[in-house]
């Protein structure tokens, strides 16, 4: 009893990093100007949101259980957040965004 009782706290934990990363990526897509996705040559802000909306969506729905969707909705997520989100980084909407350079002496 006590197993099965840790398994479903571990599938339950495991399910909400899921839909973390899920919505990780789907917050940040969103906070990114579009400009920057063309600029970096990807895909268009909307696939993206898009993407990651219907990731994070199937992973909210599977909160509890893991299922087979849940691990194949994590990978669109995944995609963004090591591949596009590096690329786009540099144009705003989020921490390390370019900012104008500092004129003066900075005293």
């Amino acid at each position: 009893m006590l197993l099965v009782t840790l398994q479903q706290y571990l599938m339950l934990g495991l399910s909400l990093v899921l839909f973390g990363v899920e919505a990780w990526a789907l917050i940040d897509a969103a906070r990114r100007p579009a400009a920057a996705f063309l600029a970096a040559g990807k895909r268009t802000k909307n696939f993206w949101l898009i993407l990651t909306g219907v990731a994070a969506a199937v992973g909210f729905i599977g909160i509890g259980g893991i299922g087979f969707l849940q691990f194949v909705a994590v990978v669109p997520a995944g995609v963004y957040l090591a591949d596009v989100r590096p690329a786009v980084s540099g144009y705003g909407g989020g921490r390390g965004g370019r900012r104008p350079p500092r004129s003066g002496s900075g005293w």
